[in-house]
Order: C-alpha cells, then structure tokens, then sequence
C-alpha cells in the first residue's frame, strides 16, 4: 500500500531568538483529512512553530513541506491552499466584516466572492452584522470575524491558533460543530492549539505536546490518557494529561534534567 504525501510535514524546525531556542529540532507531519492538536504551556515554541509555517517568521534550520513542496521555494503556491487564524489577528478596524471578508476573497481569488463572504456569513450566524465595521465588534464577535476569514477560501490546509479564545461558551459549542462539519466534507487539514482541552479533545485525531521547543509526548488522546496517567480510560482526558506532563517537566527541570 502506498502512502499518500502529508499535507504538512515539519522536520528538525529550529528557531532561536538570540540565545533562547524557541523551536528545538522538531519534527511532525498531518496527513490529509487529519486533526493535529498541538498542545503545551505558554511558552512552548506553538505559536512561533506556526508562524514558521505561515513564512513570516525565518526558521533558522530545518524544512517544511506543504503538499510535497518546500515552503522556501513554493510559499506563493502552496499559500492559495491554506489559511489562519488567531483570536489575536486584528482584522482592519475601518472596514466592515463584508468588506473585510470580500477584499480576502479577491486577494485568494475566490470564485463567486461575494456568494462565498454571505456563506460565510450564514454558516456563522453572522449576516447581521455584516454592515458593522470591525472596531464595533465585541471581542467574541472579533474572533469569529477571525475564523471566517479563515474560511474564506476553503483551505486545504487550516492553522488555528487559538481560534475560539474570548467566545462565548454557546459559540464555541457551534464553531467545533462547524469545524467538525467542515473538515469531514472538505477533507480539511488541521493544525489546532489551544489550551482549551475539551475543544482538542472534541475534534483531534492526533495531539502533540510540546515544552521549551521539544515533543514530548504524542498519539491519540486516548492512547496519551491511557500511556501518561497509566489507568485504561473509555475517554480521553487531556486536561489530567496535560498536567501530568506540565508537573513531570516541572520535576525534570528543578533536577536538571531538561535544558533550556
């Protein structure tokens, strides 16, 4: 059987910012259709890992294919494929969410653009306030504004960065019923992080957690729950597995065991 090319594929990813390395030798790939949770504390190397992915951060080694390509070489190619989003991305304050959405599906070439901003709209429940200009919106509304730009395009390929931070519980409920809606009809690759465990447990195949740049655990969240709390659980836990790990490298590092 013959083994399809991962949608994204990271190897040996090192970023350092003077003395400090952000991202230490890290390596892992997300197949077609595949959620990947990628976990850690703050401070972990996530979000500079996917600003490395985006290109707007250089990486000092390593590479990164998308769709079989190196992203050095191919970043305008495979760039029409994938989109972001961060409850921290500030869309333009003087546009409204129409405008906004509509000038990202120009600059992505949607076909039908203005078909596709009102389906944004609709999915999210957001055609109300699709004549608001961006500095009006609450910092909930914000954040969705954020995920349907991310939409806007049909990615192939989504980054989320903690998308669903400052939403209201009821929205987050139906933006991981959205996303799980879209990723089955579209096949979409997905990159996730977020400290929010029910969010990642709810939609990933697969979970990566990182600390200080480094994997250090991986699989399935009910292979992590069942590896790292050593009991045989129905369910995946990810909170109870995330601070098991945090309190194990807490341990390692006042022994001296892991370097910074």
């Amino acid at each position: 059987m013959i083994k399809n090319t991962p949608v994204l594929e990271v190897s040996n990813l090192v970023k350092k910012f003077g003395g400090f390395t952000a991202v230490d030798n890290l390596s892992f790939s997300v197949d077609e259709g595949q959620v990947l949770g990628f976990l850690g504390p703050n401070g972990a190397g996530k979000s500079t890992t996917i600003n490395c992915l985006l290109g707007v951060v250089e990486k000092d080694s390593g590479e990164i294919k998308m769709f079989g390509k190196d992203l050095a070489s191919h970043r305008v190619e495979v760039m029409g494929k994938v989109n972001y989003c961060s409850a921290e991305y500030i869309l333009p304050y003087s546009l409204t969410l129409y405008e906004n959405l509509l000038v990202y599906a120009h600059y992505y070439e949607v076909k039908n653009a203005k078909n596709r901003v009102l389906e944004v709209l609709d999915d999210l429940e957001m055609t109300d306030l699709k004549s608001a200009r961006i500095r009006s919106l609450s910092l909930g509304q914000r954040a969705r504004a954020n995920f349907a730009k991310a939409l806007i395009n049909k990615p192939k390929l989504l980054l989320l960065d903690e998308p669903m931070a400052s939403m209201d519980p009821d929205v987050v409920d139906k933006g991981i019923k959205l996303i799980k809606k879209i990723q089955k009809e579209e096949k979409m690759t997905i990159l996730y992080t977020s400290h929010n465990m029910w969010e990642i447990e709810q939609v990933a195949d697969d979970v990566v957690f990182v600390n200080h740049g480094k994997i250090i655990a991986q699989g399935t969240p009910l292979e992590l729950t069942r590896q790292e709390l050593k009991f045989e659980a129905k369910e995946p836990n990810l909170r109870e597995v995330f601070i098991e790990l945090s309190r194990r490298q807490m341990v390692e590092e006042e022994n001296g065991g892991l370097s910074t």
